[in-house]
């Protein structure tokens, strides 16, 4: 999930940086894009999982205490990003911000919090899971 949010979320921005011309962002045709890239970027991680799973069949399967624990505290750090977005959308809207930039920073903390939670996971589990 890491790789992929990343790189969709790349693809996104130089869409749309190169629809703008050295015009207005807010004036890009963005939603086309962005519904493009989001839905490529699902498409991307569930054919990543299947084909991750056909390799290592026994290791998809494999799930301890530790691996649930790890998943859930990758999963709260990524939701902090989620509720980020949320707030500032709900805040840029009763502001009358442009669409753009109200669908634009919802997109990045979604991206940020898959980025966050998924980095998260792979250093607790280089490391160890912290003992509250």
């Amino acid at each position: 999930m890491l790789v992929v949010s990343v790189l969709a979320y790349a693809a996104y921005v130089v869409t749309v940086l190169g629809r703008a011309d050295g015009g207005a962002l807010a004036g890009v045709h963005y939603a086309g894009p962005l519904l493009w890239t989001v839905g490529g970027a699902i498409v991307a991680n569930i054919v990543a999982e299947i084909g991750l799973g056909v390799v290592n069949p026994r290791a998809s399967r494999a799930r301890d205490v530790r691996d649930k624990e790890i998943g859930r505290l990758g999963d709260h750090v990524g939701q902090a990003f989620v509720v980020i977005g949320g707030v500032s959308a709900m805040l840029m809207a009763l502001a009358e911000w442009d669409y753009f930039w109200i669908a634009n920073v919802i997109y990045l903390c979604f991206v940020l919090s898959a980025v966050l939670g998924s980095i998260t996971k792979v250093l607790v589990y280089r490391g160890s899971l912290p003992q509250w």
